[in-house]
């Protein structure tokens, strides 16, 4: 009896799970489906037919290009900009000890736990009153600000994963700072940064309300599909580009799945 219990629980638990991953995913697929219509004034379903002509279409658009060469630009730089300093965050964190060391991680973290439009108002105000005017480096600014907040997660529990007696073996053995940090320390974080960095280009890549309020009349790649889906025409050639963003951001982001999800023992603990 408590056996057939236990099936039938276990069955519901499945079933509940597959409706929540449709529920999540089923919009995605849509997207690609739209993407093929021939229908290029309405979402209408079913689709009354298919083609591939949209993907020539966006592919000669010079505006998609430039917000795309724009959202790359700029997620590449927050990013390095984020790998600097949140390491050196997470490094200063987890291997020192002084007063107000959780104040100054909870302040790090902060950016990222609060409302995007928070964060967007903050900056823009900022950005006002200290009469900088909008501007790529603005966009940039904007976007590392949580950024770094990704890369220090992941480099701060990596931290915390190797053991210090590395460090103190090597510099038993003669090796200076840099010599440590090249040969000792960087090779145990290398997979974290690689990781966060991913995490942090792919949030960066299709930011939209912080770049709302930092961008002033430059377009990123999701900003310029926010204006697309105004117009009535050629809507499918939005979904296209969305297939594209849906892929730049999902690569990443499954990639830093795969490189650290091996990490749970510490380095250096063997005996």
């Amino acid at each position: 009896m408590r056996s057939d219990r236990s099936q039938s629980a276990g069955l519901s638990l499945k079933i509940a799970a597959a409706a929540g991953l449709a529920f999540l995913h089923l919009p995605i697929l849509l997207i690609f489906v739209y993407a093929f219509t021939t229908e290029e004034k309405s979402f209408q379903w079913p689709p009354p037919g298919f083609t591939t002509k949209w993907f020539a279409v966006a592919w000669n658009r010079p505006d998609i290009w430039q917000a795309l060469t724009l959202s790359v630009k700029v997620a590449s730089i927050a990013t390095v900009i984020a790998l600097v300093l949140g390491t050196l965050a997470a490094a200063a964190v987890a291997r020192t000890k002084f007063f107000g060391r959780e104040v100054i991680s909870l302040l790090v973290i902060l950016p990222i736990a609060l409302p995007g439009i928070i964060t967007g108002i903050a900056l823009r105000s900022a950005f006002s009153l200290a009469e900088i005017p909008f501007s790529f480096w603005t966009i940039i600014l904007g976007h590392a600000t949580f950024c770094v907040v990704v890369v220090y997660n992941n480099a701060v529990a990596r931290f915390r994963r190797t053991s210090g007696s590395l460090i103190e073996a090597s510099m038993d053995l003669g090796a200076d700072g840099f010599q440590t940090f090249r040969h000792v320390i960087l090779p145990n974080i290398a997979t974290a940064l690689l990781a966060g960095g991913m995490l942090a280009f792919a949030l960066s890549f299709d930011e939209v309300i912080v770049t709302t309020f930092t961008a002033g009349q430059q377009s990123t790649l999701p900003i310029w599909m926010l204006e697309e889906l105004i117009r009535p025409r050629q809507r499918p050639v939005t979904n296209v580009v969305a297939m594209v963003v849906v892929i730049v951001t999902f690569l990443p982001i499954l990639a830093a799945y795969y490189l650290t999800r091996d990490t749970d023992q510490i380095a250096g603990s063997g005996k």
